[in-house]
Formats: C-alpha cells, sequence, structure tokens
C-alpha cells in the first residue's frame, strides 16, 4: 500500500533535501543540501530515521500537507506556526494534515517523517538544486511524494531546541586570502540582501576594500566569506559554484553553519575571529548535543 505525503500548498519555496551529494565538486557539482544541517539532522533522529534521510526544507514561508496513512513526524528549525510543538516527535492519523504559515524567527523549518522520502537520487543524493535543476524543483500544489521505510530505531523523546543561539557574530577563521585585508570584516556589521539564495548570502554595508583581480580561479568552500571589488561581502551557500575567483579573507566555522541557514533577509550579520582549536570546540558541542538524542 502506497504511503505518501500530498502537497495542499507548496509555499514560497519548499524542496526535498538530505545532507547533500559529495564527491562530484570536481565536475562542478556543489554538495547541495540542508541549508541548516543541524535542524535536519536532529528532526530525522527525533523521529527515528537515520540522520541524512532525506526531508522537506521550508522557506520563509511554509506549505500545507496531508497524509494518507498515518505518520510520525517532527517539526526543527525556525517557528512556522503550524501549530504542532518543535523538536518533538508527533503523531498523525491517516487523513491528517499540517498547516505552516510564515516563519516567526529565523528562516527555514524542516518536516521530517518516519521511513524518510522515497523520492529518487540523483548522483547519490535526494536534495535539489534550485540553480541547476538537479534532484528536481520547489514543491507544488497536488505534488506527492513517497514515504520510505527507512526507520532505524524508534522515535525518541521531545528534545527541546539546540542549546545554540543564532545571536552574536557568525564564527569564522582565517580564509586563504585573509592576509590580502586588514580588520575591516570584524569591525562593522552587515545586513542580508533580499538578493541572498541558496548559492550565496550576499552581505551589505560598509564596503571593505578588496583586491579583486589578483589571483586566479580557485575551489572554494561551503561558508567562504568572498569579497568581490564592489567590497560588499558574499557568504558561500548551500548551493555555491565550486570554483571562485574573489579573495576570501574567512571562511565560517562547521559549527556555524546552521545559523547561516537561518539567516533571513534584513537580517545583521557580524564577524567573530576565532582560532582552529575553538572552531573544534564548538564543533564537538554540536554532535554531542546530536549524539543525546
Amino acid at each position: 500500500m502506497l504511503n505518501r505525503i500530498r502537497v495542499l500548498e507548496g509555499g514560497a519555496q519548499t524542496t526535498v533535501q538530505d545532507l547533500g551529494r559529495f564527491g562530484w565538486a570536481h565536475f562542478g557539482v556543489s554538495a547541495s543540501g540542508a541549508a541548516d544541517a543541524l535542524a535536519l539532522r536532529a528532526g530525522n533522529l527525533l523521529v527515528g530515521n537515520a540522520e541524512g534521510a532525506a526531508g522537506l526544507e521550508m522557506t520563509l514561508l511554509g506549505g500545507a500537507f496531508e497524509f494518507e496513512n498515518d505518520a510520525v513526524i517532527a517539526l526543527a528549525g525556525s517557528d512556522f506556526g503550524a501549530g504542532l510543538p518543535l523538536w518533538t516527535p508527533v503523531a498523525l492519523k491517516a487523513g491528517g494534515a499540517i498547516r505552516c504559515g510564515p516563519t516567526h524567527s529565523g528562516a527555514r523549518c524542516y518536516l521530517c517523517v518516519r521511513g524518510g522520502l522515497a523520492v529518487p537520487r540523483t548522483m547519490g543524493s535526494a536534495s535539489t538544486h534550485l540553480a541547476t535543476g538537479v534532484g528536481g524543483r520547489a514543491l507544488r500544489q497536488g505534488d506527492l511524494l513517497q514515504i520510505g521505510d527507512a526507520a532505524v530505531r524508534q522515535p525518541r523523546r521531545a528534545a527541546g531546541p539546540p542549546p545554540f543561539s543564532c545571536a552574536g557574530a557568525l564564527r569564522v577563521t582565517r580564509g586563504p586570502q585573509a592576509e590580502w585585508f586588514g580588520e575591516e570584516l570584524y569591525g562593522g556589521t552587515w545586513t542580508v540582501s533580499e538578493e541572498s539564495s541558496r548559492m550565496g548570502l550576499r552581505l551589505r554595508g560598509e564596503p571593505i576594500p578588496s583586491p579583486a583581480g589578483h589571483m586566479l580561479t580557485e575551489g572554494v568552500a561551503l561558508g567562504a566569506v568572498q569579497v568581490p571589488p564592489g567590497g560588499q561581502p558574499i557568504i558561500l551557500f548551500v548551493d555555491h559554484q565550486t570554483t571562485g575567483g574573489y579573495p576570501k579573507p574567512a571562511n565560517v566555522i562547521s559549527a556555524d553553519f546552521w545559523r547561516l541557514g537561518q539567516l533571513r533577509p534584513r537580517a545583521p550579520v557580524a564577524f567573530e575571529s576565532v582560532t582552529i582549536e575553538q572552531a573544534l570546540a564548538a564543533l564537538r558541542a554540536t554532535e554531542e548535543w546530536l549524539y543525546s538524542l
């Protein structure tokens, strides 16, 4: 018997995402995947899936979804006003529906369902890369999504939100061209531009003097802070290109990648320089919280 989710409303930008497709950067294909991987991983663990199972990523405005059969779901990330608790497994009866409105905080919420989503995989991943169409497109009214049978354990208890804050400066380590810059990156505050996307978070504020044009194109990483000739920083995001020719004074640390996924247009952004040891300690704290689930 088919066990499916029917999309009643697609929202502003709802896509299927897992943790991404790795190993294809030399072909120009970035990993993509969940913009807030911490929330996706936590939601999956709460419903008893492997942490990388495919779920739904809702951006700024949620959607409405009907479940043909009994299901166990969890919402993780920002509050989209669905009338259900976040970070908690919830049992739904056949025919049940949930409706997620505009976000009350942050930018993204994840809908994880026990068993995961059984959607076709491209290059080993179910993630949707919107810029290229690899993995599909944003969901629309009438779409049907098959629920899989990939649960690996029993659903967990309510977890509560992660003990990490979105507030404060983004922590960064030195980038490959850090010596080309002064301390301007750490002395100002920028805002996230409406032109931002899953490819890059464009910031607006006091321009940073940039020696662009003096380097060859090279590989780039998730979280790299690029400074083009105009001096307005760009943080490379989950659908980023795999090479770039702008200098990079810094890179957001792995433990703060999830915070990038919750930045919304006009949100303030500042940067704080940390050591590799501090970055590893922060990542360890994140992984320990996930392990506790």
